[in-house]
This record gives C-alpha cells, sequence and structure tokens, in this order.
C-alpha cells in the first residue's frame, strides 16, 4: 500500500527525500526522480509530495465499456437537509452559476448529503466549498466519497498518483508547464475552454478539484461558464435547428501531444459522437455540448458548414462573461462542478516562481442523451 498523506508530512526530513524513501520500498524511484517537480526558485519542496505528478510510460488502461447510471441527484431531497443545515453559509457568485459555501464538510457528509450534493451541483454548476479538510483525509477516503457520484475516470496521458490512478494531478512550476504547452506556447491567449474528457462514450458528471499549493499572490484561478444559460441565449428557430445534431469529440490530439513530449497514452485515443444540445438527466435543463478542447466537427456536415457553426458556437460561449465566473482559490478550497452542463479554462497568469499543485476526481455519469 502507498504511505499515507499524514505519514509523509509528519515527516520532518526533506519533503521530497521521503517521498522518495517511501516510495524505495516499491522499486520505483527512477519513476520518482524522472517526474518529480523542480523549482529553482522555490525550493522548499511541494506540501503534498505524495501527490506528485506520475507519469509510467508502462501502465495501460483497458479499453472503456459502458456501465449503467444513475445520478445520485436524482435521489435526494430537494430541500437537501444534509447539506444546507442552519450551520451552511452560501452566496451564489451568479445567477447563472456558482455559489460559494461555508460551514459544511464534505468529508463529513453521510450517503443523503451525498445525494444532495449531486442535486444541488447540477443546480448550480458550479460550488465553491471554502475550509475543507479534504486534502488531509487520504488517497483511500477521497476515492471513496468520490465514487459515490460515478465510476471514477483513469486519465490516459495526465500525471496520476502512484499506486491510485483514479487521481488527475495539476502541476505548475518553473520547470512544469504541461497547459500552457498544451494550450499553444506560442499563442497570446491561454484561455482554452473545455469539459474534460467530452470525448469518452461516458463522460463526467460530479467532479471534485482541490487544492494543494497555490501562488502567494494570487492567480492561477478557474473560468467557469454555464452551458445551459449559453444554449438558453440562443434564439428559439436557432435552438430547434441544433438539436438532433452531433458532433464528434476526439482525444487524439491529446494523445499525440502525449506522445511527442515522450509520455504515456494508456489507452489509444478514441472519437465519440455527442448530441450538440444535451439534456441533464436530473434537472431536465438543455445545454450546450460543445467544446473547443475536443469538438472536432458537426457530424454530417461538410468541412466549410461545420467550421462555420462551431465558430460560432464557441465565440457565443467564449464572449459570453454574463453567464461566466472566475472561481477563486484560497487554502482548504474543493471546486465541484457538473461538466455535463458546464464548460471551464485554467488561467496560467502567475509567474512560475510560485507552484500550483492541485488534484481533480473525475466520476463518470451517463452516456450524453438530448432527450428529455
Amino acid at each position: 500500500m502507498a504511505p499515507s498523506v499524514a505519514q509523509l508530512e509528519s515527516a520532518t526530513a526533506d519533503p521530497i527525500q521521503v517521498a522518495k524513501d517511501a516510495l524505495k520500498n516499491q522499486g520505483d524511484v527512477k519513476a520518482v526522480e524522472a517526474t518529480e517537480p523542480k523549482d529553482e526558485v522555490d525550493d522548499k519542496g511541494p506540501s503534498y509530495p505524495f501527490y506528485f505528478p506520475h507519469f509510467d510510460l508502462e501502465e495501460k488502461f483497458p479499453k472503456t465499456e459502458l456501465f449503467d447510471h444513475t445520478d445520485p441527484g436524482s435521489r435526494a431531497d430537494p430541500k437537501k437537509p444534509h447539506l444546507l443545515t442552519p450551520n451552511t453559509k452560501v452566496s451564489n457568485i451568479s445567477p447563472y452559476l456558482g455559489t460559494e459555501v461555508r460551514g459544511v464538510q464534505i468529508s463529513e457528509l453521510t450517503k443523503e448529503g451525498l445525494d444532495e450534493l449531486a442535486l444541488y451541483v447540477a443546480e448550480r454548476k458550479v460550488v465553491v466549498f471554502r475550509d475543507q479538510d479534504f486534502k488531509d483525509i487520504g488517497p483511500e477516503r477521497q476515492i471513496e466519497i468520490a465514487k459515490h457520484f460515478g465510476p471514477i475516470h483513469r486519465h490516459p496521458t495526465s500525471g496520476n498518483v502512484k499506486g491510485f490512478p483514479e487521481f488527475h494531478v495539476v502541476y505548475r512550476d518553473a520547470k512544469n508547464d504541461r497547459f500552457r504547452e498544451y494550450a499553444g506556447a506560442n499563442k497570446a491567449n491561454h484561455t482554452l475552454w473545455h469539459s474534460d474528457v467530452s470525448y469518452e462514450l461516458q463522460p463526467p458528471g460530479t467532479t471534485f478539484f482541490f487544492i494543494l499549493d497555490q501562488p502567494e499572490v494570487g492567480g492561477g484561478d478557474t473560468l467557469f461558464l454555464s452551458q445551459v444559460e449559453a444554449y438558453n441565449r440562443l434564439s428559439p428557430e436557432f435552438q430547434k435547428r441544433l438539436e438532433g445534431l452531433r458532433a464528434l469529440h476526439t482525444a487524439v490530439p491529446q494523445a499525440e501531444f502525449s506522445r511527442k513530449r515522450n509520455g504515456p497514452v494508456r489507452r489509444e485515443p478514441i472519437e465519440t459522437e455527442h448530441p450538440i444540445v444535451r439534456v441533464h438527466p436530473v434537472t431536465g435543463e438543455k445545454a450546450l455540448y460543445i467544446n473547443l478542447g475536443f469538438t472536432k466537427s458537426i457530424v454530417g456536415f461538410r468541412q466549410e458548414e461545420s467550421d462555420y457553426l462551431l465558430k460560432f458556437l464557441f465565440d457565443h460561449i467564449s464572449k459570453g462573461s454574463d453567464f461566466q465566473i472566475r472561481a477563486r482559490y484560497e487554502p482548504g478550497t474543493v471546486v465541484v462542478w457538473d461538466n455535463r452542463v458546464t464548460a471551464h479554462s485554467a488561467i496560467p497568469d502567475f509567474s512560475t516562481t510560485f507552484r500550483r499543485h492541485a488534484v481533480r476526481l473525475t466520476p463518470q455519469a451517463e452516456v450524453p442523451t438530448g432527450k428529455v
């Protein structure tokens, strides 16, 4: 079994050396050395070395298979008595999406509370939980909570945690900047709107993202937008034209990017057709389901027609600042969002003299449908 977070943090020695020593018994020091984050300015090391991004070129995942999925939000009490208690303080960030919550610990929620969390996130799209102990409860418990919402996606190319492929590790410092490379190192604007791994047969639903280290001077936030409100802004006639259309979502560029960097491709990339207008299984809301990161073309359209329509839709969601929010991080923040009805983008606006280290757990949901 991998060392616990508590074991690594309680040591008084250098944290990077502790992580190496702890993994020696597993015979994989070389993997740690190959992927160990290096920062020439901030030399104190990451606060949570257990969650170093791990890249194993020999790690392979089987082809994904379809599974039955019932959204936990469908079982929830609409009044949410286990989640929104008298001690819970909520503040809406925007009318269309985003709520900040204090006074409740995700780690202490009952099964009923987790069901209510699924419903609340579906309704509010993005919920920012403050003062959480989530990062300190250990990987087994973190995974147990996330599994309540569906089987956890194992990313085919990103850094994960050794022994725990369920974790998607986000890391940036002076020597590591995969996002800027992937978004386009020569671009003046690094905004890249996407819904996580939308190319999967059953893409993610309720998603967890928690901060371990963050820039001391601010920055490194995440932009979110409501695909529900983006759809609602379109004229009724245009909405009718989009309904029934399907788009091709592709994992190929992501896999090619990893291969070019001598990174892993744990599962061969797939391309999947999904409806352009998707219906949420619990709220019944219709949402656009296209994103610049993974949507390649519209099925049945000629290339020029597809490019023209997708460009309009991409411009529409990216320019809709009145249905976008900026989720700000602080120590103890856990952001939970619904990937089915949102898109998001990292904001690499901080100096790489500072470390940003975070982890995502990404439960998969139902096969997307355009039917109510």
